[in-house]
């Protein structure tokens, strides 16, 4: 399996994502009142709370990934013994929404809203492509994993 296989599905869901992402932002710098949330010191716990568990998350999931995905192993454990997409996952529904409440916009949510969901679609053809490269234990895996809808 070439490795630019299972990038495709990174590709496609950035590709979803960044110009909804791009456009968002720049409507929030244009109009910032339209995009307020306005929960105050709430919002700011909130989102720090998220970034704090969502960006070991991630940076732990794309470690596993430069480490195993060259040498063609099957990642099972750390952040992907939890959910099967935990890089999708935490940025989409931990970090970008976490900066989104930390800077008071609605975008953030939004945002990770839209990179959840292209995920899920896009995803589909990447677990599809590692259960037939590792037919055995990938079925296997996704059996042991705590919150395999994530």
């Amino acid at each position: 399996m070439r490795l630019k296989v299972l990038v495709d599905a990174g590709d496609k869901v950035m590709g979803t994502t960044l110009p909804f992402a791009a456009i968002g932002i720049v409507a929030n710098v244009i109009w910032p009142a339209v995009f307020r949330i306005g929960l105050g010191s709430a919002a700011t716990i909130i989102g720090l709370g998220l970034l704090i568990i969502g960006i070991p998350l991630w940076l732990t999931s794309v470690a596993l990934i430069l480490i195993n995905v060259p040498k063609k192993r099957l990642i099972t454990n750390g952040p992907y013994a939890l959910m099967l997409h935990p890089l999708y996952t935490s940025i989409a529904l931990l970090v970008i929404p976490g900066c989104g409440l930390l800077f008071d916009s609605w975008v953030g949510l939004a945002i990770g809203a839209v990179l959840y969901f292209s995920s899920r679609v896009f995803s589909v053809r990447e677990e599809e492509l590692l259960e037939k490269f590792f037919p055995v234990e990938y079925p296997t895996y996704r059996g042991k994993v705590i919150m395999p809808w994530l």
